[in-house]
C-alpha cells in the first residue's frame, strides 16, 4: 500500500447527540492517515510483525466516518455564521459534493439551509423541484461553490460565489438565529447597609422577571429605611411593573405596563399603558444611526476602502460602473469620510464625503416611530396620571435630510411637533423643530404657546474639535410641557435625602418649581478639544431660563487632562445654581494618579504585581463657601482577575477637620460585596454592600453576579470553578453553571471556558460557544464536558496485549479510545471504579472485559497509570 505523506493530527469534538468519545494522539493519527489511492486498506504487517496482534481494521481502509448529526462551526466566505447542530450524509463515490470532505460525508443543505446562510433563493427556480428538508446537490444548482468540511476539527467552511449571495449588510445575522432563551425566573439585588454615630440608613433595590419563550415580564422595586434622631421612614415603593416582547416582524418592541417614553422628540416621561416602539438593536451595526449613502464609478474592478480619521472603517470590493454603498457604519458621529477607489487596472481615485450627524438623523428609507396609550406616571405625589397617547415618527428622505414629527394629546394638553434634521456636509450637521402646544393647568387657567427647538453638530478633525450645541427656546410664556400639567399645584417644592456634609443624610429641598414662571430659554454646548502631547480639555454649558423672574438654573464645566510621565493629572471647575435653592456651588479641584511601579524605577508591565497595580491618588478641592480640603492615599486591584479593588484614603477639610475613609470590593461569581469605613470629627461610619443576581432554570438555580438586561446561562455539568475569559469574577459554581451578565442584543456573543482553570478531573470538548439572544433573554450556552479520572490503562489479554487498533468503552460513561503500542489505551472521564468491555474483531471472541479500581486520586494528579488483565 501507498501512503501518502500528508499526517493530520485531529480531534473529535462530537458525533451523534449524545455520544462523545476522546482518542489517543495515536488513535489520531491512525484515524487520520490519508491514502494515495481509494481502495487502498491496511496492511496489518506496517503495524505489527505479527498480524495476528492487530485489530480489525476494515473500516478505517477507506476514511469514511459515520453519517450522523455533528456540531461545526459555520462559516460563509471566511465569516463565521454560527455553531449548530447539521445532519451528514455518505458523499457517495460519484457525488460532486467531493471539495475537502473529511470522512467522505457532506453536509445536507436543504432550502431553510441556503436562506440561513445567505444565499438567494429566489435566484435559483431549480430549487422548486425539491420538497422542504430534502438534501439540495448544492454544487451543481450553484457552480463555484465551494464545501470544505474538516471532521477533525469539526469545521464546516463553505464558499459560495458572490453573485449567488443575498444583498444583506455587514454583520447582518438572520432572525433565524435570534434566540429567545430558555424558560426562567430572574432576580437581581442591590442591597446597602450604612451605620453612622447619628443613625442608620438601609436600601435594597430589587428586580425580578420571568422569562417565557419571547415574553418577558419585570418587576422593579425598592426598600428604603432610614432611622436619625428618633425619626424613623419605612417605605416600600414599586417603581415598575411590565411585560414585554419582540415583534420581529416590524423589528418593534412590544410593552404593556409601566415604562417610559424615549426622549427622541418630546422629553421622556413615565407612563402605565401600551407601547410600540421600533427597535434599532435588530439591524447590525452597519445599519444603525445615521450614516451618508455613498455613491461613486469604478473604471475597473476595484476595491473601495473608506477611512474615518485616519482609521479604516470600511471596505469591499465592486464592479466596474456605478456603485453603491450603504451599510457604512462610522466610528464616531463626526469626521469626514475619505473614499478611496483602487481599480485592478492600475486607476486610482479618491473623494471626500464631509459627515457629522445627530441621534435624530435616519439613513435613507428608515422609519423610526414610537406610539403610547395609557397614562401619565410619576414617582413623585405631587403630579397626577392624566391619560395621554402619544406618536412620533422619524424617516430618513435621502441627500442626508430627515423629517420629522409628533404628537401629545391628552384631556387638559395638546401638542403637535414637526421638524427636520440635515447633514450640511463641512458645516456640520443641523435640526430644527417647532411644537405648538395648548395646556391646562392645576388651577384651571389656560395656555397656548410654542417652542422652537435647535440642535447642531460638529468635528473638526484637524484642530481635534467637537462641538455639540442644542438649543431650547420658548417663543411666549404660555407653553408648557406635560409634565408641566401632571402637578397638582402650580407651586412647591420636591425634597429628597442629601449629605448634610457630615456624614449624615437629612431631608432637604432638592428641587423647586413655579409654573407661574414659564420656562424661557435653555442652552446646552458641550465641546471636546484635543491637543495631542498636551492633553484634552473639555467644557460644557447648561442654562435654564424663566419668564418673568431674572434667576436662571446655571451648571457650568471646564476640565483640562494630561499625564507627565507617568503621572495623570487633572484641572476641572465647576459652577451649580438652581433657582429656588439658596445653596449656590463654585469648585476648583485638581486630581493627581502616579503608579507605584513608577515610583519604584521600573515601567508598568501590566503584570500580577502589587506594585503594577496600584496607584497613589491625590485631590485638593476649593469650595465657594470657603472650604478647602484634601485627599490623599493609594488604591489598586488584587487577586488574578484584578477582581478585589481597594482604597485607603486620608483627608483635611478647612471646615470639617481630619477624615478618612478605607474601601474594599469583592467581584466574585455569586455576587459583588463591599465593605467601607470613614470617619470625621464626631462621627464614625460603617458601610455594607451587597449586589448580585439569582437565576431560577429547569437544571436549578445559579446565583451570579448583578444581571443584566439580558443573560447568558453557562452550563458546563460537574466543570466546577471554571472561569469565563474576558469576565472579571464570572466563574462556574460547584455545579458547573454560571451566568454572564450584560449579553449584546441581537449581536453574536463568544463564550468561552478559560481551560487553564480546570482540574485534571475536567475535560471539556469545545470551550468556545457562540450565542445570539433576543432582548431580556436568558440564553444557554452549553458545554459538553466529560468529568473523572484521565488515565493511562494498559490491557492484557492471555498473557498478551491487546491487540493494536481495538476499540476500548467504559461501560457506564461514554469515555472510549482505541488501543495503542503495547496494550495501552488513554481514556479520560472515568469515574474511579467499573468495567471496560474491549472488542478486536467482530466476533465474542475477539472481545473481553476488564474490571478497574482507581485509589483516590488528587484533581491535580494529570494522568494516572493503571495495568488490568481483561477477560
Amino acid at each position: 500500500m501507498r501512503v501518502s505523506n500528508k499526517t493530520k493530527y485531529c480531534r473529535i469534538r462530537k458525533i451523534h447527540p449524545g455520544y462523545f468519545f476522546a482518542l489517543s494522539h495515536i488513535a489520531c493519527l491512525l484515524l487520520c492517515i490519508r491514502s494515495a489511492y481509494a481502495d487502498s486498506y491496511f496492511n496489518p504487517a506496517f503495524l505489527s510483525a505479527d498480524s495476528a496482534s492487530v485489530a480489525d481494521l476494515t473500516r478505517f481502509e477507506q476514511g469514511k466516518q459515520q453519517a450522523g448529526i455533528y456540531q461545526v462551526d459555520i462559516s460563509v466566505n471566511n465569516q463565521f455564521v454560527a455553531t449548530k447542530n447539521m445532519k451528514f450524509i455518505d458523499a457517495g463515490s460519484d457525488s460532486t459534493e467531493s471539495s475537502g470532505q473529511a470522512g467522505g460525508l457532506t453536509p445536507c443543505l436543504d432550502k431553510d439551509w441556503l436562506n440561513t446562510l445567505g444565499v438567494n433563493t429566489s435566484a435559483i427556480p431549480q430549487l422548486n423541484k425539491y420538497s422542504t428538508g430534502e438534501c439540495l446537490p448544492v454544487q451543481k444548482l450553484i457552480p463555484a461553490t465551494n464545501i470544505d468540511y474538516d471532521f477533525a476539527d469539526q469545521k464546516l467552511k463553505l464558499s459560495f460565489p458572490q453573485a449567488w449571495l443575498a444583498n444583506r449588510a455587514r454583520g447582518y445575522i438572520p432572525p433565524s438565529q435570534w434566540d429567545n432563551g430558555i424558560p426562567a425566573l430572574l432576580i437581581n439585588y442591590s442591597l446597602s447597609a450604612d451605620k453612622g454615630t447619628t443613625g442608620q440608613s438601609n436600601f435594597l433595590s430589587l428586580g425580578s422577571g420571568l422569562n417565557l419563550g419571547a415574553w418577558r415580564l419585570r418587576n422593579n422595586s425598592s426598600w428604603t429605611y432610614d432611622s436619625y434622631k428618633g425619626y424613623t421612614s419605612n417605605q416600600w415603593s414599586n417603581i415598575d411593573t411590565y411585560l414585554e416582547r419582540a415583534v420581529i416582524a416590524l423589528k418593534s418592541e412590544l410593552v404593556l405596563g409601566e415604562s417610559n417614553t424615549s426622549n427622541d422628540i418630546y422629553d421622556s416621561v413615565g407612563f402605565q399603558g401600551i407601547r410600540l416602539y421600533s427597535d434599532e438593536s435588530m439591524y447590525p451595526d452597519s445599519l444603525q444611526g445615521f450614516a451618508p449613502t455613498i455613491h461613486g464609478i469604478a473604471n475597473s474592478r476595484s476595491k473601495v476602502v473608506i477611512r474615518q480619521n485616519g482609521y479604516v472603517i470600511y471596505q469591499t470590493y465592486v464592479s466596474s460602473g456605478p456603485f453603491t454603498i450603504n451599510d457604512l457604519n462610522p466610528t464616531s458621529s463626526s469626521g469626514d469620510l475619505t473614499v478611496s477607489v483602487q481599480g485592478t487596472n492600475g486607476s486610482s481615485q479618491t473623494f471626500v464625503i464631509p459627515y457629522s450627524t445627530l441621534p435624530v438623523l435616519q439613513r435613507t428609507g428608515r422609519i423610526k416611530y414610537d406610539l403610547i396609550v395609557g397614562n401619565f406616571r410619576s414617582g413623585s405625589d405631587d403630579q397626577n396620571d392624566p391619560f395621554f397617547a402619544q406618536g412620533t415618527a422619524i424617516y430618513g428622505f435621502g441627500q442626508g435630510m430627515t423629517v420629522y414629527g409628533g404628537t401629545q394629546l391628552a384631556a387638559k394638553y395638546q401638542a403637535f411637533t414637526g421638524g427636520v434634521g440635515k447633514n450640511l456636509g463641512d458645516l456640520g450637521a443641523i435640526s430644527l423643530d417647532v411644537t405648538q402646544a395648548a395646556s391646562t393647568l392645576s388651577d384651571g387657567s389656560h395656555y397656548r404657546g410654542q417652542s422652537a427647538h435647535v440642535a447642531y453638530a460638529k468635528s473638526h478633525i484637524q484642530s481635534g474639535t467637537t462641538f455639540q450645541f442644542a438649543g431650547y427656546r420658548y417663543s411666549s410664556q404660555g407653553f408648557y410641557t406635560l409634565d408641566d400639567v401632571a402637578y397638582k399645584d402650580t407651586e412647591g417644592y420636591q425634597y429628597g435625602l442629601k449629605d448634610d456634609g457630615y456624614g449624615n443624610e437629612v431631608y432637604t429641598a432638592t428641587s423647586y418649581h413655579n409654573l407661574g414662571y414659564a420656562k424661557k430659554t435653555r442652552l446646552q454646548i458641550n465641546i471636546n478639544q484635543s491637543l495631542g502631547q498636551y492633553g484634552s480639555m473639555y467644557a460644557s454649558i447648561s442654562e435654564q431660563s424663566y419668564w418673568g423672574m431674572s434667576a436662571e438654573n446655571k451648571t457650568y464645566q471646564l476640565g483640562y487632562s494630561n499625564s507627565w510621565h507617568s503621572i495623570n493629572y487633572t484641572l476641572s471647575l465647576s459652577s451649580t445654581e438652581s433657582v429656588g435653592i439658596s445653596d449656590t456651588d463654585h469648585v476648583a479641584s485638581v486630581n493627581l494618579s502616579i503608579p507605584v511601579s513608577a515610583l519604584l524605577g521600573h515601567q508598568y508591565s501590566g503584570s500580577t504585581r502589587v506594585a503594577d497595580r496600584m496607584y497613589i491618588t491625590s485631590n485638593a478641592s476649593h469650595n465657594s463657601d470657603g472650604t478647602d480640603s484634601l485627599q490623599s492615599g493609594v488604591s489598586g486591584t488584587l487577586l488574578r482577575d484584578s477582581n478585589l479593588s481597594y482604597s485607603l484614603m486620608q483627608g483635611q477639610s478647612s471646615t470639617n477637620g481630619e477624615s478618612g475613609n478605607a474601601n474594599a470590593q469583592l467581584q466574585g461569581a455569586y455576587g459583588t460585596g463591599a465593605l467601607g469605613y470613614s470617619y470625621a470629627p464626631g462621627t464614625h461610619d460603617y458601610t455594607l454592600q451587597l449586589s448580585g443576581g439569582m437565576v431560577a432554570h429547569q437544571n436549578g438555580i445559579t446565583l451570579s453576579q448583578p444581571l443584566g438586561e439580558t443573560n447568558i446561562l453557562v452550563k458546563a455539568p460537574g466543570a466546577a470553578g471554571v472561569s469565563v475569559e474576558n469576565k472579571t469574577g464570572v466563574a462556574t459554581d460547584f455545579r458547573g453553571y454560571t451566568v454572564v451578565p450584560y449579553a449584546d442584543i441581537y449581536r453574536l456573543n463568544r463564550i468561552a471556558l478559560d481551560t487553564d482553570t480546570m482540574n485534571s478531573q475536567t475535560d471539556i470538548t469545545d470551550n468556545v460557544k457562540n450565542v445570539v439572544p433576543t432582548r431580556g433573554a436568558l440564553v444557554l450556552s452549553s458545554f459538553d464536558t466529560h468529568i473523572g479520572v484521565r488515565a493511562l490503562i494498559t490491557l492484557n489479554h492471555n498473557n498478551h496485549p491487546i491487540p493494536f487498533g481495538a476499540s476500548v468503552q467504559e461501560v457506564g460513561s461514554d469515555s472510549s479510545s482505541i488501543v495503542g503500542d503495547d496494550g495501552q489505551a488513554y481514556l479520560s472521564g472515568m469515574p474511579q471504579s467499573g468495567k471496560l468491555k474491549v472488542q478486536w474483531g467482530p466476533t465474542d471472541n475477539e472481545s473481553c472485559t476488564a474490571s478497574y479500581d482507581i485509589p483516590q486520586v488528587s484533581k491535580k494528579t494529570p494522568i494516572y497509570n493503571l495495568t488490568e488483565l481483561c477477560r
